[in-house]
C-alpha cells in the first residue's frame, strides 16, 4: 500500500491529464470547508466522529469522488471516518490504489485504512473506541444523523456551483443528442438507449432515465422504459449524475401537429414551474414555494393534480435533498440547487435551477429548444415549451 501512495509523479500525471480521474480538481479550501462543517455538526450532535458509507455522502466529502462499483449499491467500497482531528478512509486492497490516484484522495491527506479483501476486520472499533459516534445510516452503537448530513449537502460551496454548471450542460446536450435521434416506431427501451448513451458519452450516469410515449405519460408519473413503440408524443426524464451531484431535467416530443388540450396542460405546467422558480429565493422557504404552487394549480385550472405527484425540492448529492411539501420550513439560501417538477396528467415541466445572489440561473436551459414566456411580476420566466417535429 506504501508502494501504491508514494508513486507521486504518476499521480500527478494521471491527475492532470484528467484522462483517468472522475474526480475534479478540488482546492484546500472546499475540502477544509467540508471538514469543518462536518467537525461543526460533531460538536452541534455532541460527537467524536461520524462514519460516512453511504456514496452521495462520500462524493461530498471528498468533493466529488466515487466510491461505488455496483451503481445500484448505496453503499460504496469504501467509508470515511472522521473524527475531531483526523479522516480516514477505510477501504480494502482492491479499491486504494484507484481512490488514492484516480479520485484524488491522496491530494486530500486522507488516512488510508487498508484490510485485504479477504479478512473481516472491525476498523472502526479499533478507531473510535470509546468514542461517540455518528453514522449516515443504521449502525449499532451510532447516532443515525443521515438528515442533519442530507441538509449540509444542500449547503453547495462556489466550486459546487460551478461543477453543477457543467453537469447542467453535459446533461442539456445529452437530452438534446437523444431527442435528435428519436423516431417514431421506436421503443421505450430504444430511446431510453439513446439517452443513457449521450450521458455516458460525456462520463456520466443517467441514474433515473424514464420515458414514456403517447397514453403512457398520462397514465403515469413515473414510467419505467417498456417494449412499446412511440407513435406521436414521448417524454424524456433524465437525472444525470458526475462527481456525484445530480442535475434532473425533462423534455417532450410531438410528432405532428399537437393537440390543443396537451397544448393547454403543457401551458398549465410552465406557468406553475415558472411560479416555483420565482418563489425559490433567500428568505422564502420550501414550504413557501410549495403553496405559491399550489395556488397556480388551481388558477390554471387543475386544482387537485398537485396531489398525484410530489414536486421536487432541492438538489444536490441526492435527485431531491429534500422534497418540498405544505409543511416545509427549511429556508432557502444562496448557493442551492433546486429540480422543481410539477406536472398534470399529460404534460410535466423540469430543469435545474442554482439560487444566485440576484437571480436564479437555469443550470439545463437548451437554448434551441422553443419555450414559454411566463411573466411573473416584473420577470419574464422562459419554460420549455412541448417541442413539435413535423
Amino acid at each position: 500500500m506504501e508502494d501504491m501512495l508514494r508513486d507521486a509523479d504518476l499521480y500527478r500525471k494521471l491527475y492532470e491529464e484528467k484522462t483517468m480521474s472522475t474526480n475534479p480538481v478540488t482546492t484546500v479550501s472546499e475540502f477544509n470547508t467540508k471538514l469543518e462543517r462536518i467537525r461543526k455538526l460533531l460538536v452541534q450532535s455532541g460527537l467524536d466522529a461520524l462514519l460516512l458509507r453511504q456514496t452521495n455522502n462520500f462524493a461530498w466529502a471528498t468533493c466529488g469522488a466515487s466510491s461505488y462499483i455496483n451503481r445500484a449499491d448505496p453503499m460504496g467500497v469504501a467509508s470515511l471516518l472522521i473524527t475531531l482531528s483526523n479522516h480516514y478512509v477505510i477501504t480494502n486492497n482492491i479499491e486504494a490504489a484507484r481512490l488514492a490516484q484516480e479520485e484524488g484522495l491522496d491530494n486530500q491527506n486522507w488516512e488510508f485504512q487498508v484490510t485485504p479483501w479477504y479478512e473481516q476486520k472491525d476498523v472502526i472499533s479499533e478507531l473510535t473506541g470509546g468514542m461517540k459516534l455518528g453514522a449516515d445510516t443504521f449502525l449499532p452503537n451510532a447516532l443515525d444523523i443521515s438528515s442533519e448530513i442530507a441538509l449540509l449537502r444542500s449547503q453547495l460551496t462556489s466550486e459546487e456551483g460551478g461543477r453543477f454548471r457543467e453537469l447542467g450542460m453535459l446533461c442539456a446536450q445529452s437530452m438534446q443528442d437523444a431527442v435528435d435521434g428519436v423516431r417514431p416506431g421506436m421503443t421505450e427501451y430504444e430511446i431510453a438507449g439513446l439517452l443513457s448513451q449521450a450521458v455516458e458519452n460525456r462520463g456520466a450516469q443517467a441514474i433515473v432515465n424514464l420515458i414514456a410515449t403517447d397514453e403512457r405519460i398520462s397514465s403515469f408519473r413515473h414510467p419505467l422504459p417498456t417494449s412499446k413503440k412511440l407513435q406521436q408524443y414521448v417524454m424524456l426524464i433524465l437525472c444525470g449524475r458526475k462527481w456525484g451531484l445530480i442535475c434532473s431535467v425533462t423534455r417532450l416530443i410531438h410528432f405532428g401537429k399537437l393537440p390543443e388540450e396537451i397544448r393547454r396542460r403543457g401551458q398549465a405546467v410552465a406557468e406553475i414551474d415558472a411560479v416555483m422558480i420565482a418563489a425559490t429565493r433567500p428568505g422564502n422557504t420550501l414550504g413557501d414555494v410549495f403553496h405559491k404552487a399550489q395556488a397556480m394549480y388551481a388558477t390554471t385550472g387543475f386544482p387537485d393534480e398537485w396531489q398525484k405527484h410530489h414536486q421536487g425540492g432541492s438538489a444536490g448529492y441526492a435527485p431531491r435533498e429534500v422534497t418540498a411539501t405544505p409543511l416545509s420550513t427549511q429556508p432557502i439560501v444562496e448557493g442551492q440547487a433546486f429540480a422543481w417538477n410539477p406536472s398534470v396528467a399529460g404534460a410535466k415541466s423540469e430543469d435545474s435551477i442554482l439560487v444566485g445572489r440576484q437571480s436564479n440561473e437555469i443550470l439545463t436551459e437548451m437554448t434551441d429548444w422553443p419555450a414559454i414566456d411566463v411573466q411573473v411580476g416584473g420577470q419574464i420566466i422562459r419554460r420549455p415549451a412541448i417541442l413539435e417535429k413535423y
